[in-house]
């Protein structure tokens, strides 16, 4: 039996940390706005209930910049700018400091969107991660477009996705098109797609390797898979060549380090015979009750809460749908789980049999991080 292509997506937040502070100041929606400020930059609440806010142009210190709008951007500044250079370019750029509080809140709430869908993941940062989608079921681009709608529901932020056979082909394409971008690329593509690229677009093409090939005339990622091996190493020693034109080529065996078992805990039924929503009511409302019963004993015995409970379903035709809720407190026992676990059944289409149900628990902590919530069993299940 032949093995399953992989399909390896990386997923990139679009200027995670400045349109994080859009969702509290949407009046600066189009305006050019730096993230990096001290406490000077906090803006002030006017007695009419509108904000005075910072301009870079008022900044004095050796601060720089954390990230900028795209506005901000087409104006020449970027991340790790010096903030008075950056005054330079764009004097009238509104100012604001980092929060890093909300920063992690809002990336803490689009991993559990993403693990909702595709749970094995991993996490390489506040703003991004790689999700291996070999085995979820569903056409690519679809897929892709419903973590994307997933991400958006959760947070009211864009995201940026590239799906590939490898982490490395990836991690460009989700920069292809930049900001609320997909692009899908196999193996065939590359020619027409990487190799016009610049070599920097290689993550781990650092500015002194893009100097020294420049140097030596190669300036793009198709210069480079061209480029005589013995050139490479005369210049870069043995294994750094190597990885080169490996990578040049769009080779990457690296597989996505995911730990599921820290990141969720699911428990899930496949039925004997297709069950009918309303039909079958009170044997589906035992199953989930069952289900959550089950996944609370889970998580006390493996010492977690869960902020964030989903559901899945698979339908008589094989598709597969899922519906997530993030808490305000954390949950923990089978009640709570399975009050958190009806209001995603609102949500998801009931005509056809299903063929499978499942309940998640993501979004884990220890306990005692805050109050938890209980709930007292209410409602019956599909009603």
């Amino acid at each position: 039996m032949s093995e399953t292509p992989r399909r390896i997506a990386h997923l990139d937040m679009d200027a995670f940390y400045a349109s994080v502070e859009l969702l509290r100041y949407p009046e600066l929606r189009g305006l050019p706005v730096v993230i990096g400020g001290g406490r000077d930059a906090h803006p002030v609440r006017q007695p009419d209930g509108s904000y005075r806010f910072a301009r870079l142009r008022d900044y004095v210190g050796r601060g720089v910049i954390t990230t900028a709008t795209y506005e901000a951007r087409a104006l020449g500044v970027g991340s790790a700018m010096g903030m008075m250079k950056a005054a330079k370019l764009a004097p009238d750029a509104i100012l604001l400091p980092v929060n890093f509080d909300a920063y992690r809140q809002i990336s803490r709430q689009f991993k559990a969107a993403v693990a909702s869908i595709a749970p094995d993941y991993e996490d390489r940062g506040i703003d991004e991660i790689y999700i291996d989608l070999t085995h979820v079921a569903g056409e690519t681009r679809e897929l892709a477009q419903r973590i994307k709608q997933a991400v958006h529901a959760a947070t009211g932020l864009t995201c940026s996705i590239g799906v590939t056979p490898n982490k490395l082909l990836s991690k460009i394409c989700s920069d292809l098109e930049k900001p609320n971008g997909l692009t899908i690329l196999g193996y065939e593509d590359i020619p027409a797609r990487i190799w016009p690229l610049g070599v920097r677009k290689i993550n781990g093409i650092g500015p002194k390797a893009t100097d020294k090939l420049a140097a030596l005339g190669i300036d793009t990622i198709g210069q480079l898979a061209a480029a005589d091996a013995g050139l490479l190493q005369d210049h870069f020693g043995g294994h750094y060549a190597a990885w080169l034109a490996a990578a040049a080529r769009g080779v990457d065996q690296r597989a996505v380090a995911t730990r599921t078992e820290s990141k969720s805990i699911s428990r899930e039924t496949t039925f004997e015979r297709d069950l009918h929503a309303r039909q079958d009511r009170a044997v589906l409302s035992g199953v989930l009750t069952a289900l959550c019963e089950r996944l609370a004993e889970d998580l006390q015995r493996k010492g977690y809460v869960s902020r964030t409970i989903s559901v899945k379903l698979r339908y008589d035709d094989f598709q597969i749908v899922s519906r997530n809720l993030t808490l305000p407190q954390p949950v923990v026992d089978g009640a709570a789980i399975l009050h958190a676990a009806r209001e995603c059944l609102k949500r998801v289409p009931l005509q056809r049999r299903l063929r499978l149900l499942g309940v998640r628990a993501s979004t884990l902590e220890p306990p005692g991080a805050a109050t938890l919530l209980r709930v007292p069993t209410q409602g019956e299940l599909f009603a």
